[in-house]
């Protein structure tokens, strides 16, 4: 409830303080990235199940991370701090969870099959965990279906999977993401974002 309320409030200011600033005539960088963040971020929180949105930036710089929010049920891509991406996801169920922290892309197989789920495909596999976690293409029916991977859209994750690198960044966080800021799901303290 907290997290709409907020996303409310961040509806309500933004617009303002955009168009002070470019009554101004000057954009902030650090301003200009946070309204792509919060459109991004308000694209993702009505997509649909299987949906996603690419808009990764020539001009943005630095290695590419991800954020998947398990109570969004929603997949964050960043480049650098500027998000660049959001998806929905299909994470782990309750008798097999998605585990929480932080992880890297231990491995890339553009076809992996499952040794684990009857030889099941896993298309443009990123593996976060030796014990069978990984990010790959799969079922996304908006909900948590999966046997503790994360399900992308086919052509999310075939994207994600040319824009990362092994070692890159994936945090897997039972809090949800509000354009710039992680909120606890029973609307504790607020957490910043980078």
């Amino acid at each position: 409830m907290r997290r709409f309320a907020a996303r409310g409030i961040v509806r309500a200011v933004m617009p303002l303080v955009g168009a002070l600033t470019l009554a101004a005539g000057v954009v902030p960088s650090a301003q200009a990235q946070a309204m792509d963040d919060l459109a991004i971020t308000e694209a993702a929180a009505v997509m649909a199940p299987g949906r996603y949105l690419w808009a990764d930036d020539a001009a943005a710089t630095g290695p590419v991370s991800v954020l998947i929010s398990l109570p969004d049920q929603r997949a964050y891509v960043f480049r650098g701090s500027k998000m660049i991406a959001a998806s929905s996801v299909s994470t782990g169920s309750d008798e097999k969870p998605t585990p929480l922290g932080r992880f890297t892309i231990l491995e890339k197989k553009a076809m992996h099959r499952s040794s684990l789920y009857d030889d099941a495909p896993m298309p443009f596999m990123q593996r976060l965990t030796w014990d069978g976690v990984a990010l790959h293409a799969g079922r996304n029916p908006g909900f948590p279906a999966s046997h503790g991977c994360v399900r992308l859209p086919a052509a999310f994750a075939k994207k994600l999977f040319a824009a990362t690198a092994l070692g890159a960044t994936v945090e897997v966080t039972d809090e949800a993401y509000v354009a710039g800021a992680m909120m606890e799901p029973a609307g504790g303290r607020e957490l910043a974002r980078r």
